[in-house]
């Protein structure tokens, strides 16, 4: 969906600041809380697109004050709660308090899935400009963009579906290599390189 968890490109938040030596667990409860996504994976609680949708659904001021992990333990809890396998008066009684859970599912768009390869390395593609309530891989800072295919690769299950129900849809996936001066005006030279699915994308 189109969220403040969609911050590629955006300015205004600062350099991005990198940990010397950061370890994998800052603490014990990231460590469980890892452990407990796993889990929830494994039992089938959610898929991967299922689990994102729940983190960006958070509110926004809670997205922009909580730590990763604790993205992470707020989506699994809203999962839990829209699963029925723990109420919310029995998540905040554990937890000892007002416990945050993400926002409720909206309506998403069904985008066409066409089920060969349509575009080949070496083709000039345009992302498709298409706002979305529901999930989403494609992030917005490349939506309108021209690139150039670079690499396909084997289809695979498309987020935007599986991300609200059992069903799946199948799609090709391209690594797309677009330009600093495409993206951001930029007079460096470099690019960025993006893995986007077939529905993301029209010839250019």
């Amino acid at each position: 969906m189109d969220g403040i968890h969609d911050l590629g490109g955006a300015e205004g938040f600062g350099r991005v600041v990198a940990e010397r030596d950061e370890p994998v667990f800052h603490t014990d409860w990231e460590r469980r809380a890892c452990g407990l996504t796993m889990g929830t994976f494994l039992a089938q609680l959610s898929n991967g697109g299922q689990f994102r949708h729940a983190i960006e659904r958070m509110d926004p001021i809670h997205y922009l004050m909580s730590s990763y992990y604790e993205h992470w333990l707020t989506g699994v809890a809203t999962r839990a709660v829209e699963a029925g396998i723990v109420e919310r008066d029995e998540l905040e009684r554990r937890a000892g308090g007002h416990f945050p859970l993400s926002q409720p599912v909206t309506a998403h768009p069904r985008l066409p899935s066409p089920s060969e390869a349509q575009f080949a390395v070496g083709d000039a593609v345009r992302v498709r400009n298409v706002a979305t309530s529901g999930h989403t891989r494609c992030p917005q800072y490349v939506r309108r963009a021209r690139g150039t295919v670079v690499r396909v690769d084997p289809a695979v299950s498309l987020p935007d579906v599986e991300a609200h129900g059992d069903e799946r849809v199948v799609e090709p996936q391209y690594c797309v290599r677009f330009d600093l001066r495409e993206l951001w005006g930029s007079d460096e030279a470099g690019a960025v390189h993006v893995d986007l699915w077939q529905s993301y994308l029209e010839p250019a």
